[in-house]
């Protein structure tokens, strides 16, 4: 069976939409405030104007369905094959998938167009060209192959939970969503002495330390002159604790729970338990590869140990981060039974779980009973249950949000909710230079709502880098940020730019020299010793019919050539597993699939780039792509698609330990900044291969 799936456009540039609203012909104009523009005093209504435009977008309303045929695939289920029809952005980016999992399908016999009996089908797998659905067993029992009229409806539950979250937050005040001063609270735990027998670094590494708690120490001191109310003698309206008024004695910790902590991991372990800023959000700014989540995890562990009244709320934007966070505290070895639960939606299929994470799931399917457990770990949205059962402001003394760059701000908000507004903690761990939320309304995009939590508190003013100030402690404000600085997954060639251009040089190469040096004698570099090949390939960028996506055969043939050398080449013999290919068009990821299986490299990963991030691999190949040099289209962005991303440069570029590969044409390249200096710094090593390069950078080759 073959069944074309709708527009995308017609399902999902929703995004951030839950508003319930008779829906209209004419044409409304709300004044929305600018991204920019937005402060504590029309901050909500903001918002809500934005979920309500967004919602009337007439390309979110209407629903899209069509004839197809179905066929069995297994229980409940019909799978349909699919060649989707995806909308091209201006900028040339590709839509996601069409549909998401748990999204609704409503499926009728064409035979009744006015009336007629309605089954209703849910996501439950998405393929690259095929959709799996759950349907009611007498379908499955009655159908017969004849063509249905097949409905695609959009999921609502996370847009209503964000919306919610929205005009609850109201509570959480000026401290939390737009802190301009920093108020100190009495330490929750006394950290000072937790380094003596932890650390065995370095004097350099001691002295730094030191001077590290004197910058702090200094800014207390300012701090507490200048602000003479001391919240924690202010009263909440929702009680944290049972003390009744009473203030818990101050508890100490002398040890970590991980001995390989670098200096920043503790630093910044020793801040969150210490909790002076609360409620205002500390913010874990972890680039690539710095152990943010084993960062995260440590201090998880030393809230629960220290603070026995705590109750820890940790969330993550995917399933995939949550359940990474879940193994990696299974895997410490330091919690006893009964101390964590895993909340999972109730759509959420059993097959895709881990087998350890699976025994921290069973308690979490009664809501009112995972209550009851001191860490909770979910999705952003799925805490959205919680308020069901009643639960609201206080109940949560902690909440962690890791990869919170990749979260809305509403997102973020919906288990902000549950935590006091005054005592409670908020610790935000992310990359606001990584990608960020994945936004597919237009109007979204156009006021700001694709802007993370995390990236716009680090925009305001006390959160700002300045050296000046803070010079000696990391360049931040110490009580609000850490930055990890020391990267554990890359080789020094490969970590060099992306440090130079979004962390301003500051990443330090700590990675194990016997995997990343591992491929510095590959007789197919440019230049040995340094683990980077950029090969110019002037191919011709193509489409299939109607298909918007972009496919490059020349640079396909190259990619499956260099899996080929990498893989099968007895003097390298890198598993396939090792090497991942990242490419931003679906067209040119099936065709690079299609060139690996006639070679036998099945288990080599294909994908994009929002595929690849928060992963590593001893080998990455990018396939560019685009390749049209005529400069007609008016709009280099549009000419160059995704490229015009810093974003998804740096997240791309930060993946690999031991090689990196990069095929496209210098001609279209050198007109996006970033791609521009990965060029000229190839060029510079002598790591270039491939076609003539443009006249601009030729003299640079015969410099080098």
């Amino acid at each position: 069976m073959t069944m074309a799936l709708p527009d995308s456009s017609l399902l999902h540039s929703h995004c951030m939409s839950g508003v319930t609203s008779s829906s209209s012909s004419s044409t409304t104009f709300v004044y929305i405030a600018p991204a920019n523009s937005v402060a504590l005093y029309n901050w909500e209504q903001t918002w809500i104007r934005q979920y309500w435009v967004i919602h009337t977008d007439r390309e979110v309303r209407e629903p899209c369905s069509k004839a197809y045929n179905l066929w069995d695939h297994a229980q409940h289920s019909v799978r349909s094959c699919a060649e989707r029809s995806q909308q091209k952005e201006k900028t040339g980016e590709e839509k996601k998938e069409a549909d998401r999992k748990g999204d609704k399908v409503l499926l009728k016999y064409q035979a009744y167009t006015t009336m007629g009996v309605e089954f209703a089908g849910t996501v439950v797998e998405i393929h690259n060209e095929e959709v799996t659905l759950r349907v009611n067993s007498n379908l499955e029992q009655s159908y017969n192959f004849e063509p249905m009229e097949v409905e695609f409806t959009v999921n609502r539950v996370t847009s209503r939970r964000c919306q919610f979250a929205v005009e609850q937050a109201e509570h959480l005040g000026q401290a939390v969503l737009f802190p301009e001063t920093v108020i100190l609270q009495s330490p929750q735990v006394l950290t000072t002495r937790i380094n003596q027998q932890d650390c065995v670094g370095t004097k350099e590494q001691t002295l730094a330390q030191q001077e590290n708690e004197q910058c702090v120490e200094q800014y207390r001191s300012h701090t507490r002159e200048k602000n003479a109310v001391s919240m924690s003698d202010m009263v909440t309206v929702a009680t944290q604790t049972s003390t009744q008024g009473k203030r818990s004695p101050v508890k100490k910790i002398s040890h970590f729970f991980n001995p390989m902590l670098n200096d920043h991991q503790k630093l910044a372990v020793k801040r969150i338990l210490s909790g002076e800023c609360r409620p205002t959000p500390y913010i874990l700014f972890g680039p690539p590869g710095t152990g943010k989540t084993v960062t995260v995890i440590e201090a998880i562990l030393q809230i629960h140990y220290a603070l026995s009244d705590s109750r820890i709320l940790v969330c993550a934007p995917s399933n995939s981060a949550a359940d990474l966070v879940c193994l990696r505290l299974h895997e410490s070895g330091q919690l006893e039974p009964g101390s964590m639960v895993r909340v999972n939606a109730s759509s959420r299929q059993e097959e895709s779980i881990s087998d350890l994470v699976k025994p921290y799931c069973g308690p979490g399917e009664d809501i009112q009973k995972a209550t009851r457990f001191r860490i909770i770990i979910s999705t952003c949205s799925s805490t959205g249950m919680f308020y069901q059962i009643g639960l609201r402001v206080g109940h949560f003394t902690h909440v962690f949000i890791d990869e919170a760059g990749q979260a809305s701000e509403s997102e973020c908000l919906i288990p902000l909710g549950l935590v006091s507004e005054v005592t409670g903690e908020i610790i935000l761990a992310g990359d606001p230079m990584q990608l960020g939320p994945v936004i597919k309304s237009r109007f979204a995009l156009a006021y700001g709502l694709n802007i993370s939590l995390l990236e716009r508190l680090m925009a305001l003013p006390i959160y700002l880098r300045d050296e000046e100030t803070y010079g000696a402690c990391g360049n931040y404000n110490p009580l609000l940020i850490t930055k990890l600085m020391k990267n554990y997954r890359s080789h020094a060639t490969l970590l060099h730019l992306p440090s130079k251009l979004f962390y301003h040089k500051e990443l330090e190469v700590c990675a194990d020299p016997a995997v990343v040096n591992r491929l510095l004698r590959w007789d197919k570099l440019p230049k040995k010793g340094f683990p980077l090949i950029f090969h110019g390939v002037r191919g011709t960028e193509m489409r299939e019919g109607s298909n918007p996506s972009w496919f490059n055969p020349s640079e396909a043939v190259q990619v499956m050539r260099y899996c080929c050398i990498l893989a099968k080449h007895v003097t390298t013999s890198v598993s396939a597993k090792d090497i991942g290919v990242i490419t931003p068009y679906r067209k040119q990821g099936e065709k690079i699939r299609t060139l690996l299986r006639t070679v036998d490299l099945m288990d080599l990963k294909v994908g994009s780039v929002e595929e690849f991030q928060g992963q590593e691999y001893l080998v990455i190949i990018i396939s560019m792509v685009r390749s049209c040099e005529e400069s007609s289209y008016g709009d280099e962005r549009s000419l160059l698609g995704f490229l015009s991303n810093p974003k998804r440069f740096n997240v791309a570029t930060t993946r690999p330990k031991a090689l990196l590969i990069v095929l496209g044409n210098p001609h279209i390249l050198v007109k996006d900044p970033c791609a521009c200096a990965l060029l000229e710094y190839s060029i510079i090593n002598g790591a270039y291969t491939g076609c003539n390069l443009p006249p601009g950078l030729e003299s640079l080759q015969q410099c080098d």
